[in-house]
């Protein structure tokens, strides 16, 4: 899909709502990320930044990304207590790739990243997980549900935690590779019962 038409799309949900999105942090997140020593973060796709949020005030300097300017200040209106924890950031990571081997974790929360030649837009996400740092995608089991969404959005033109699982090489240690009940109810409108969960460490310098 053409870019600016992504840009738009995203921002007029925003923009057409008080809120999208509940305001809780994603339940896998909590889960995978609490044995973690905090460190630098980078949600991708941050949204109204519930996870950003939550990664900041448990101890992590974040820096937040998202296509919407609506979903990013709404987000930094609501981070007062830990402003000084969170970089809020206006880009497209599908075409600007994000610092190489810079964070402790890339959080991939439901996001929709679509397949590239080359899968360029993914490693330069693969690349930002600095060494001995962490991966976290998290997606929408798919198994049952018809091959498009009510927009006619081809569910296989995007990648899923699997997919992403294959693509990495053998010095990865891939700790999760699973489909795991959700523990929360889906998103007002969907009937996703399960998440695909990919949770993997890059090998620290050396290896």
């Amino acid at each position: 899909m053409d870019r600016q038409k992504v840009a738009r799309f995203w921002e007029e949900r925003y923009s057409g709502r008080a809120r999208v999105f509940s305001g809780a942090p994603n339940a896998v997140l909590v889960t995978e990320i609490t044995d973690l020593p905090p460190g630098q973060a980078l949600d991708v796709g941050c949204g109204e930044g519930a996870d950003a949020l939550w990664l900041a005030r448990h101890g992590w300097q974040v820096t937040a990304v998202d296509i919407s300017l609506t979903a990013l200040r709404r987000a930094a209106a609501t981070a007062g207590d830990v402003a000084g924890r969170v970089a809020w950031a206006r880009a497209d990571l599908t075409v600007t790739p994000p610092p190489s081997a810079a964070f402790d974790l890339v959080s991939v929360q439901y996001f929709p990243l679509a397949h590239q030649p080359g899968h360029t837009a993914l490693r330069g996400l693969l690349g930002a997980v600095a060494p001995g740092g962490t991966l976290l995608v998290v997606g929408h089991d798919l198994a049952g549900l018809p091959p498009r969404d009510d927009n006619g959005v081809d569910y296989g033109d995007y990648y899923q935690p699997g997919d992403i699982a294959e693509l990495l090489d053998q010095n990865w240690t891939v700790l999760i590779n699973e489909t795991r009940r959700r523990t929360t109810p889906a998103p007002a409108g969907t009937h996703h019962t399960h998440d695909t969960i990919l949770r993997a460490r890059r090998p620290p310098t050396g290896r």
